[in-house]
Order: structure tokens, then sequence, then C-alpha cells
């Protein structure tokens, strides 16, 4: 069976595609968003989704979030006396969302089309790919997110040369990209992005605003506990609905409270609206098309929520954008749709997918400059939002007499500044002795649309040549992979039909925290009760604890869920 999974850094979801349509997966609380969170239990054990975030507060020190942020990279995230690369807690997500959708579907799960922001750069990719080998998963196609919300709104059933501006703001990414539509073929014309901007960042804000106005100390255990950010996230979902939020958190036993409106949250956030424009202008400057010339503009993940983003979005395009679909969903039901494409699926007319190289790729060089010889320049051979796959090819020269060898360092980026962008790797080729400039060599790049970079050099005057395949340095090898694989089979994940148990204990917990006195008092009570309700192990006295302390809880704990 093959399923869509939108991974993402706040939550992650699965959809399959039954009965003509898209179908969300739920999860064994009856939700369709997971949170992207884990958390070191004792011993091996692991907890995955929404009780791991629940105790980022009160196990700060083994509960990790908003790892996406570092897949394709050898950052080591520490829970307890455990180190996680990135791709390994994706993995342990993914495994999750594949047990949901295998208790869902009523049948085992092999295979996924996994969703990407489109700006996410090779690493990043071959990261992700390696999260769902990890989870027991072959991934049929990473599908770039932007394409996958063109999927969802139907741009493939609009009429030929309908052209899409899909604005995806979500937990921890930002991607913008041009689709359009004609005979058959979805294309993208165009993506930019921020790997490192989303609604994290404005939470972000509001945290600092709260920790001035309340007089809270500052203290890194409270911004490790994720209590804080409790706080922020509930007040920045409120200002989605009013003009102010109350801003509450206790802390050593003090309450500390600020009002925060909406007019202080978007003056103390504009830098961070200045760094939405940017990738706008840059996606409709390289598509080569107007504002006006625009079908539709399409907001996408769950902080587009927030009015300062589609205000924003409104006032640049002088319209108001789509937003038809749960911004949240959007994504994981156009993987679905992908998904039956794969598998060819009746219900689905067939579509041409295809997509762009979102940053350049190159070569550092030397460069003459009035007289002078000046180095660490970039030296772009496929440049960014070309169509892949792509081949192309560029000429270099010796810059220094009997030069005997030429080194290519291959970069990945945008900066004219060589070394500022991302390195992918080295090749050298051998040259014949010939006076400065006179030794040269033809160097083509061939891109396709799995992310594959071939490299091959030819020298001009022997015609002898070299070539490689780029791979990424911190990507896993299948030595790795196997020890990865092997790490994560021997954790003990918490059962499904544990999961709901387990949450409300550790939201109970994490409430105990917040609150003081009587309250403190109650929650104690009720969790003594729903501990001898699991002793007597009777499945139907369990489930009537379990209801009446959800209720409980509910009654003193007002803020979000998802």
């Amino acid at each position: 069976m093959l399923i869509g999974i939108d991974l993402g850094t706040t939550n992650s979801l699965a959809a399959v595609f039954r009965d003509g349509a898209p179908q969300l997966v739920p999860n064994a609380l009856g939700h369709v968003l997971t949170p992207s969170a884990v958390s070191a239990g004792d011993g091996d054990a692991m907890i995955v989704g929404l009780a791991a975030r629940e105790r980022l507060s009160t196990h700060p020190l083994r509960t990790a979030t908003a790892f996406k942020r570092w897949m394709g990279t050898d950052h080591l995230v520490q829970l307890g006396d455990r180190s996680f690369r990135p791709e390994e807690l994706s993995a342990l997500v993914l495994r999750s969302l594949k047990a949901d959708a295998e208790s869902f579907l009523g049948e085992p799960v092999h295979e996924a089309v996994i969703t990407v922001p489109a700006y996410f750069n090779q690493a990043q990719r071959q990261a992700t790919k390696t999260a769902g080998e990890l989870a027991g998963l072959r991934v049929e196609r990473l599908l770039n997110e932007p394409t996958a919300a063109g999927l969802a709104y139907g741009l493939q059933e609009r009429s030929d040369h309908s052209t899409f501006l899909v604005v995806d703001l979500g937990g921890g990414t930002f991607d913008v990209s041009v689709l359009e539509y004609f005979d058959g073929v979805v294309q993208v014309r165009a993506s930019a992005g921020d790997t490192r901007l989303g609604g994290e960042d404005f939470a972000g804000v509001l945290e600092r605003l709260f920790v001035q106005r309340s007089e809270l100390p500052p203290s890194e255990a409270i911004r490790r506990s994720g209590a804080l950010w409790r706080v922020a996230e509930q007040a920045k979902r409120e200002l989605s609905d009013r003009h102010e939020a109350l801003m509450r958190l206790v802390h050593e036993e003090r309450v500390y409270e600020a009002t925060v409106t909406r007019a202080d949250f978007e003056q103390a956030a504009g830098e961070l609206v200045q760094r939405l424009r940017r990738p706008i202008e840059r996606a409709l400057m390289d598509a080569r098309l107007q504002a006006g010339e625009l079908g539709e503009v399409v907001l996408v993940g769950g902080a587009t929520r927030m009015p300062i983003v589609r205000q924003t979005i409104a006032r640049l395009f002088q319209r108001l954008p789509l937003r038809t679909i749960n911004p949240d969903e959007t994504i994981a039901r156009g993987a679905a749709i992908q998904a039956a494409l794969k598998s060819r699926d009746a219900a689905v007319d067939e579509i041409v997918l295809t997509d762009v190289m979102p940053y350049s790729l190159g070569v550092i060089v030397s460069e003459r400059i009035n007289g002078r010889q000046v180095s660490d320049r970039f030296s772009p051979i496929i440049e960014r939002n070309n169509p892949v796959p792509i081949s192309r090819v560029g000429n270099y020269c010796s810059v220094a007499d009997n030069q005997r060898v030429l080194k290519l360092d291959i970069r990945q980026g945008e900066s004219p500044i060589g070394s500022e962008n991302l390195h992918l790797g080295l090749l050298e080729i051998e040259l014949t002795p010939k006076p400065a400039g006179e030794a040269d060599v033809d160097v083509r790049f061939t891109y396709d649309a799995n992310g594959l970079l071939v490299v091959d050099v030819r020298e001009t005057s022997t015609g002898r040549t070299v070539n490689t395949v780029i791979r990424q340095n911190d990507a896993l090898d299948e030595t790795q992979v196997r020890d990865a694989l092997a790490r994560l089979e021997a954790l003990k994940v918490h059962p499904r039909d544990e999961q709901r148990n387990r949450y409300l204990l550790e939201r109970a917990k994490r409430l105990y925290e917040e609150r003081l006195g009587d309250e403190r008092a109650a929650i104690q009570h009720w969790i003594g009760q729903f501990e001898l309700a699991l002793d007597s192990q009777d499945r139907r006295v369990v489930d009537e604890a379990a209801e009446q302390f959800e209720k409980a809880l509910a009654s003193l704990d007002h803020g979000f869920v998802y």
C-alpha cells in the first residue's frame, strides 16, 4: 500500500487515496495531526507524538521537537544519555504514522510519497529519504510541498496555462513556488524560500515580548522546558482571532502575566514579514511573471492562519488569497493524490509533474580583476529554477604557468563568494602543462529529478576525462544505515493502544507543574484515580476512567491541543 506523508517541523500527518478522494489518517488519539516530537522514557522506551510534546515541559532534556530544521546536517540531538541524528528522530515519527495508517487501512504499508520543502537542498532531501528507509518505508518519491498543494487544490483540473503561486509557511520552513498547468503537465516554473523561517519564529517574537513585559527572569531552564513556548504559541493562536491575548506563566510558584495586542505582535514581527516578502519577489522574478498575471494565490501551512501573514500577501497581490482547504492538511492531501498517481489509480487522471532545481550549482574559481587575481568566486553551471532533468557545460582554464592539476570545488547556493555556498564535493583532473589560461576543461553537470548530480570533466586538448556522482558527506552510508536500523529496532516505542493513556498522564504532569494550590491537589488526586484504573488492567474500567480523566484535565487546561 502506498500512502502520502507530510513530514512537518511542528506536526506531521498521513493520508491515503480511497473512494476517489484523499482521506486523512487518524492517529491513536483520533487526531489527524501528530506532533513531530520524540521523548526518551525510562530504559529503552521512546515516546512519540502528543505525549512526547507534553513532556517538553516536564522532561526538557529528554525531549526533542523541530528537528526537521537539522535535516541534512551531522547535528546530534541529545535525549538524556543518548544522542540521535535528525533523520533517526524523523524515522520514529514516520514509524508512528506508518503504524496509524496500517491500523486505519487494515493492511501493511511499505511505500510512501513524502513531501519536502521545495527549497530543501540535496543533503536535506537525502536525509528525508533515509528517514523513510529507517522507518521501514520505500520512498517512492520526494514531492515538493508547494507541488502537493497545487494537486490538492486541483490545479490539474484548471484550464491550460493556469498559474498558481503557492505560499507555504509551516512551523519551521517557508516555501514559495509558481506552478503552471498545461496539456496534462503541472510544471514548477520557479521556487524560492527560507528553511529557517516558520511559525516557530513568530512564536519566538511573542516569547521575547512576554519576557520583556512580565519581567520573567532569563533562565535556560525555562527556555528548555517548553513552558514559555507553550504560552507564546497559545497567544499566537489567540491573536489570530482576537486583538489581544493574556500571556500567563507560573515559574517557581510565582505567576508572571503580560497582555500583548495584535498591533504589538505585528510591529515586533516586522523583520520576519520582510523575510516573507523576499522569496515571493524572487520567485516571481525568476518565473518572469507580474503579480497580476497569476491565476490564484494559495496559502498553505498552519502559520498562514496568522492575520499578519494573510494581510501581507493580500497587500502584495491586491487580492484575497485562496484558503479553502485546511492549511494544516493541504500538503498531506496532495501527497495522497501523488501516491494515487504513482499507483495508477483509475479515479485520477494521468498527469505529469515537472520540477526545477531550487539552487544554483557550480564551482569555485579565481578571476583576474584589474590585473589582480581574486579567488573564492562562485561560477554557476546550472542556475536555479531551471527545469530538471538538466545538463549544462562550463569551460574553465588554468591560472598558472605549467599547472599540472585542476581542482574543482563543487558548490550549491546563491552567494557570489564560493566558500559561503554548500560544499558538495571535490574533483581533480590532470592538465597538460601549458602557459596560464591555455589548458582548459569542459565541466558538465547533469542533475535529475531524484536529486542525483553527475559531474563529468574533460580536458579539451587531450580528451582526458574524470567524473563523479555527488553524494552528500553528511548523509548516512549503507553501513551507518544498518547501524541506525539496529539501534532503532532496539528501542521500545509505546504500543499504539497505550498512547492515549500515556498522553493523559503526561498532560496531567505538565498541568501539575503549571498550577498552584487547590488545582495541584485536584490534579494529584485525578492522577491517583487513573493509575488505579490502569492497575486493574480491565479495558472497560480503563476506558471509562480515561474519559473522566480527560474531561477533568480539560476543565483546567484551556490551551490548544494542536
